[in-house]
């Protein structure tokens, strides 16, 4: 059975438009990329929790925001590799200077024995929609499609 990750899109309304709050991966292997390599916060689920459940403690772990209101499910989507990834948006606001996300340990670097800690996540950002296309990793961008298509026909 494919592993199931959960994550919540953040999205805010401005003049110019709707936007979204994507995340990018801390760590050594992402550190000088940027187009293609962001993600809205996200895990895996749990085999004791639901998925909405785990897409909130997964939003908090990685940016250290508390969310809360009407969730509505996006869908899930099925990412490169086979994992499933169910999906909610919320209409919400944060400031991405204030994002704090755990950390993770790997050896660093490589087969040197030495272990360093990492934030999951080392910034955060609001995009517009074309942005936002073109900063999303390969397998978000049917999210964001699925996400964008949905709002407009919901104005």
């Amino acid at each position: 059975m494919p592993q199931t990750s959960a994550g919540i899109l953040l999205y805010r309304r401005r003049p110019r438009g709707v936007e979204v709050f994507l995340v990018h991966p801390g760590g050594p292997y992402w550190a000088r990329k940027d187009d293609g390599a962001w993600s809205l916060p996200k895990g895996l689920v749990d085999p004791e929790e639901d998925g909405l459940g785990a897409a909130r403690r997964e939003f908090k772990e990685e940016t250290g925001f508390d969310i809360d209101g009407a969730f509505a499910e996006l869908g899930t989507f099925k990412l490169l590799g086979g994992k499933r990834l169910q999906v909610w948006s919320q209409e919400g606001d944060c400031d991405p200077a204030k994002l704090k996300s755990n950390d993770f340990e790997m050896e660093w670097p490589p087969k040197s024995g030495r272990l360093q800690s990492f934030p999951e996540v080392d910034r955060g950002a609001w995009f517009d929609h074309a942005t936002a296309l073109v900063k999303a990793t390969k397998g978000q961008k049917p999210v964001l499609e699925t996400f964008f298509l949905t709002h407009k026909a919901n104005r």
